[in-house]
């Protein structure tokens, strides 16, 4: 029996031109459905090397209304996952959802094939954070102005972006209270297709205030007098901005990595430097400072209803830097000392 036999004659207009928004390219349509939406840069260079590199190899020339579900689900089961971690995996099939899942909303097919896979993807690990004295250990095995710059990311749970393309103007450290202001506009810095820019941090909740416990506020005024006339807060050689790849591979891994020459024992090899920012949530847990301060702190939206009822008090601010101090004074050790043993990062 053909379905598509029965009431023929019933709606010829409106089946005719589902079949031709049906037999719609995937090509034609990613067109179209890119040409609607507006994202940020960072993000649109994320979904562009997504839709170049794995959904147009495999669906390019097929229509819209050929995609089927059972083909997906292998598509990213045999394909996807077979060729890279799983949180990569479900970050492609989320995008392929939304792409087809707008091209149901306009009507060129009945229902979205991603939906309903019931693939169970691997939960993320969880990622390890450090002790002080593993970050004290750490920055010393770097350049120094590095080290400072690992330093402040575990004391102030800064994202690399943020770090990396922090500028003077938005450091105040002559405050009553120090403390650093990420930018609505230029507040992180961006790598896109190869270029280094400054543009938005990752979130709306990102355009924050993060206070310094005093040690930090101290060392990075010594830093700023070593430096009057840079830009930016930490630079390569020559001023230049740092390019994360670079930073991972020339400071980073070498750090963790060890030496046995110089006595240094190996850290957690499977640590990134975005694990930083796990170190000081870990911290904060542990110094029992209140969620809402937590989640303010680290650029992350108020979620739950006590978040939203929740208010910043300025004793929980002081309680919470006092914390870090007193962290910093018991367990800290870097400071800033030029090292002939170590040679400088390259931007």
């Amino acid at each position: 029996m053909s379905f598509g036999v029965l009431n023929r004659s019933s709606e010829p207009r409106r089946n005719s031109a589902h079949v031709r928004l049906a037999q719609t390219t995937i090509d034609e349509w990613i067109r179209t459905w890119s040409d609607a939406h507006r994202v940020a840069e960072v993000t649109g260079a994320t979904y562009g090397s997504h839709i170049r590199n794995h959904i147009l190899p495999r669906w390019s020339g097929t229509a819209v209304g050929d995609v089927q579900r059972i083909a997906v689900k292998g598509w990213v089961n045999k394909t996807l996952r077979e060729n890279m971690a799983d949180k990569s995996a479900q970050d492609i099939l989320v995008l392929f959802s939304m792409i087809l899942g707008e091209a149901v909303d306009e009507g060129l097919i009945g229902a979205n094939p991603c939906r309903k896979l019931r693939i169970n993807f691997d939960d993320r690990p969880e990622r390890p954070h450090a002790t002080t004295d593993e970050v004290d250990a750490l920055a010393g095995r770097m350049a120094p102005d590095n080290g400072l710059m690992t330093i402040t990311a575990a004391y102030t749970g800064l994202r690399w972006g943020e770090i990396a393309g922090l500028q003077w103007i938005r450091t105040y450290l002559d405050d009553d209270t120090p403390h650093i202001d990420v930018d609505p506009k230029v507040g992180a810095l961006h790598e896109v297709k190869g270029r280094l820019e400054l543009g938005p941090p990752k979130t709306p909740a990102s355009v924050r205030t993060v206070h310094l416990p005093p040690f930090l506020a101290d060392a990075l005024k010594a830093h700023r007098q070593r430096n009057p006339d840079s830009q930016f807060v930490f630079t390569g050689v020559n001023g230049g901005l740092h390019r994360r790849s670079n930073f991972r591979r020339r400071a980073w891994l070498p750090a963790l990595a060890g030496d046995k020459e110089k006595g240094w024992s190996p850290l957690n090899e499977e640590m990134h430097f975005h694990d930083l920012r796990h170190t000081h949530e870990t911290w904060l847990i542990e110094d029992r400072v209140p969620r809402i301060l937590r989640l303010v702190r680290f650029g992350h939206k108020r979620k739950d209803v006590d978040d939203i009822y929740s208010h910043i008090t300025e004793q929980m601010i002081e309680d919470m830097l006092e914390a870090l101090q007193q962290r910093w004074e018991q367990d800290g050790g870097w400071a800033w000392r030029e090292s002939p043993a170590v040679e400088p990062e390259a931007a």
